[in-house]
């Protein structure tokens, strides 16, 4: 019997670190996207705010704080 519970325990133990590989590779690709969505998101409403809405030689960060109605 502890021949078959320490094979049973070394299978165990490789689909454990098998799993953990796999779930590592997922959050870190579904991190990278996360990343790069929100800092495209980021870039485009910059530049939807420099080009429609900000006066002329205001920077992107004031036009923000005006629209905003902070100060």
């Amino acid at each position: 019997m502890s021949k078959f519970a320490s094979a049973n325990e070394k299978i165990t133990e490789g689909v454990v670190k098998g799993y953990k590989k796999i779930e590592d590779g997922v959050v870190d690709g579904y991190k990278k996207i996360e990343t790069g969505v929100v800092e495209g998101f980021g870039k485009m409403t910059d530049k939807c705010v420099e080009k429609l809405f900000a006066k002329e030689g205001e920077t992107v960060e004031d036009a923000k704080k005006r629209l905003s109605g902070d100060k």
